[in-house]
């Protein structure tokens, strides 16, 4: 950690150790602000959304005064998010979810459809409010459902194009999606759960001993030999295991990215590479059984990656680029949130089924379909830790929103970019 003077305001560099420090911190700020604030638990608000953004907000009044300017190393942002994908990828076993291929063809259907609805809105609405439609372009599938990925990736393309500040406007947006979809998904699953009133069907209560009838536990449906350590409790063995099993998986992951990439010129992002390998190799073990696998210490490692990584993400958002957006951008925007609110409430929910695991897939696609897929992830961890796991959801969710999401997406980005080119 340094402290230097650039133009007359003092700045503080974080090295990646104390950027990792701080992230922890907010994390289990955001925890505690969860657990006193009421209508953050009752809204199901991530730990990280709240601890990071509100840090984002104090880093937005500092630098504006000119008082103070933060700069963060997070070069450990990809490890931590290539562990837990990982960790999505090996309590994915197929056995579990061998009825939710039909889901998943559903799911993918109305995330295409989301990509297309939101360049509609993004260009119909640019044009409306006498602006270049390439930049509704921008505000819709490239920022939304690509997010600060996309967003880096077409900005410069369409500023090459004529269009100034279309970068800026990208990364703005991508920024302001991200908030978003880490604030709607948990409000819309309640509302949903309460509606219908439904529950996990994956969930058997009971009361544990000293603690109030609403803690539940879960039990996975699983033969006495097919059935993993009996006890929750996470030994240092166990963890050990684990955490070399994620990082053969990361490792492997990374490496299948880069030769698909250079081999056939598959741009696949390296964090899926990593869960496609973790759920193959979890399935082989179901059959092989050369490891037990042990769940709560995969979740338990899985809580810890996607709390630090979204915590490190959110504390780094720079809001001061949403400062000076235009009104029509934050009108473009604002029906963006809004479309996708009504999208998962009206069609969404009721095309999957109506059911809990409809509910938590609802959560997801606000996440991912605003902001990333570890929004996605965060927005069910909050509501699934209160009210009951959804295998289905977590095995559909990351693999439509990380991936197959592109195969219709950026098609659908390059089709609009190159019809309204000057």
């Amino acid at each position: 950690m340094t402290f230097l003077w650039e133009q007359g305001v003092p700045v503080i560099k974080l090295d990646m150790i104390a950027t990792l420090a701080l992230a922890i911190l907010l994390l289990l700020f955001g925890r505690v602000l969860v657990n006193r604030i009421s209508i953050l638990g009752r809204f199901c608000i991530p730990a990280p959304v709240a601890g990071g953004l509100l840090f984002s907000i104090l880093m937005l009044v500092l630098q504006q005064s000119g008082l103070l300017l933060v700069k963060m190393d997070t070069l450990l942002q990809v490890p931590f998010s290539l562990a837990f994908f990982t960790t999505i990828g090996l309590i994915a076993s197929l056995r579990l979810v061998k009825q939710g291929g039909k889901l998943l063809i559903v799911y993918w259907f109305f995330c295409a459809l989301l990509s297309l609805m939101q360049n509609v809105i993004g260009t119909s609405l640019a044009q409306v409010l006498g602006i270049d439609p390439l930049l509704g372009v921008l505000m819709g599938a490239v920022s939304m459902e690509g997010g600060h990925g996309a967003a880096g990736a077409f900005g410069p393309e369409v500023e090459a194009m004529g269009v100034y500040g279309a970068t800026a406007v990208a990364m703005a947006a991508a920024t302001f999606g991200l908030v978003s979809g880490g604030l709607i998904g948990g409000p819309i699953a309640k509302y949903l759960l309460n509606k219908h009133n439904l529950h996990s069907s994956e969930l058997e209560a009971v009361t544990v001993e000293g603690a109030p009838n609403s803690v539940l536990e879960t039990k996975e449906e699983a033969t006495t030999e097919e059935s993993e350590y009996v006890t929750n409790e996470v030994s240092a063995h166990s963890f050990l295991l684990h955490s070399g099993v994620i990082a053969i998986c990361m490792s492997v992951g990374l490496w299948m990215a880069s030769w698909l990439k250079g081999t056939l010129g598959i741009a696949l992002p390296s964090y899926v590479g990593a869960m496609f390998f973790a759920v193959i190799l979890r399935n082989l073990n179901d059959q092989l059984k050369v490891v037990k696998l042990h769940t709560p210490t995969i979740n338990l490692i899985g809580d810890v990656c996607l709390g630090v990584f979204l915590s490190m993400a959110l504390m780094t958002l720079k809001l001061w680029e949403l400062v000076d957006l235009a009104i029509p951008m934050l009108v473009v925007l604002g029906a963006q949130v809004l479309f996708m609110i009504l999208y998962c409430l009206y069609l969404v929910f009721p095309m999957l089924g109506r059911s809990y695991d409809a509910v938590i897939m609802c959560a997801g696609m606000a996440g991912h379909g605003l902001g990333a897929t570890p929004n996605a992830m965060a927005n069910m961890k909050a509501v699934t830790e209160k009210f009951g796991p959804s295998t289905k959801a977590f095995l559909i969710v990351p693999l439509c929103g990380a991936f197959l999401i592109d195969l219709f997406a950026l098609p659908c980005i390059v089709w609009f970019i190159n019809y309204f080119a000057h």
